[in-house]
């Protein structure tokens, strides 16, 4: 990504996904970059970013989106993630696949 907008660093909390943008009359697949992040000092907020490889989408400019949420947000966040593996693993454990 040689036309990164996020900081990638040994911090980074995933430098390497699979990734999708979806718009109304398109789909394009890249490897993403996902990062949590709060302020060292002071924190009062926790910024979720993403970013998708621009070199290989035809149809969006280089971006990175940002979405920051309260403590309460991030904690109802990972509730959810940890909910939804919870059912991933399960699917896998026994071979089944009902999706959502």
């Amino acid at each position: 990504m040689p036309d990164r907008l996020l900081k990638i660093n040994a911090y980074t909390t995933f430098d390497m996904l699979d990734g999708t943008a979806t718009g109304h009359e398109f789909e394009e697949d890249a490897f993403a970059v996902l990062n949590v992040t709060a302020p060292r000092k002071n924190p009062t907020e926790v910024t979720l970013e993403l970013e998708l490889d621009n070199t290989e989408l035809d149809r969006l400019p280089a971006h990175a989106d940002r979405v920051t949420l309260t403590a309460d947000q991030a904690r109802t966040l990972a509730a959810e993630l940890e909910k939804y593996a919870g059912r991933v693993e399960a699917a896998q454990a026994d071979g089944s696949d009902d999706g959502e």
